[in-house]
């Protein structure tokens, strides 16, 4: 059994009488220690994908298990647990509190597990150690989202889950980031990552998967999957951001 498998999941909702499909029999196993990354436009259900495997959204249908228990028929109380203890969520933005230190920040989110790691060492492990007494309007917005990855880090989750984490962050201060994820990929952390960062998703990943209007349109290694796409969804997707 896979660590992540999520099996014929479905994500409907619904505007009046209009029922829209977000993820429609989404269906991947992720193996531990693996970098997963989700490409696809706006709009093609990654990031309810990510929510759902995080905890903050369920499925209307299907099965989503993790390390052999199926979270679908988890109720509130049993998602805020494992939401807690077992996986990390990294934003598009940083949801620092700003009348707190970098490591204020961190031990916040480390008090409430029982084995969290130790808040300044983590910031240390994400190159802000000189920072780790600054609050964050004197970080700049790649520091910010260190800090919002050591938060993460710091409750020692089984995964971590990236949510188009570079995307608000200035050009210059994008490879910083990346770096520290690249690390973390390297010591074997599983981490799923929804990204437009095509260079990241080549390189670093051991896996690429393709969502295109709610369903996934192909997967495979980003050796294949860029240079040899199947679909033709996926080449004209490739094409428009590589150029």
């Amino acid at each position: 059994m896979a660590y992540i498998e999520m099996k014929h999941s479905y994500k409907r909702y619904k505007t009046g009488d209009v029922e829209i499909i977000a993820n429609n029999d989404i269906t991947f196993e992720i193996e531990k220690g693996e970098l997963v990354i989700i490409l696809g436009s706006s709009g093609a259900g990654k990031s309810t994908v990510l929510n759902i495997l995080g905890g903050m959204d369920t499925n209307d249908e299907g099965k989503v298990i993790i390390d052999g228990k199926d979270i679908s028929n988890y109720n509130a109380k049993q998602l805020t647990a494992y939401r807690r203890n077992d996986v990390g969520f990294v934003f598009q933005f940083y949801n620092l509190v700003s009348n707190l230190t970098a490591k204020e920040n961190v031990e916040l989110a480390s008090e409430i597990v029982a084995d969290a790691k130790d808040a300044e060492q983590t910031l240390i492990d994400v190159g802000l150690g000189k920072r780790i007494n600054n609050f964050p309007a004197q970080l700049s917005g790649g520091e910010q989202q260190r800090v919002a990855i050591a938060r993460a880090l710091s409750r020692n989750p089984d995964a971590i889950l990236f949510d188009e984490p570079t995307s608000a962050l200035d050009p210059e201060m994008v490879g910083e980031v990346l770096k520290i994820m690249q690390d973390l990929a390297q010591e074997g952390l599983t981490m799923i990552v929804v990204t437009h960062e095509m260079e990241f998703a080549r390189d670093v990943s051991n896996r690429v998967i393709f969502m295109d209007k709610g369903v996934i349109a192909e997967e495979g290694n980003p050796e294949d999957l860029f240079t040899n796409p199947k679909e033709e969804r996926t080449s004209e997707f490739l094409q428009r951001y590589l150029g």
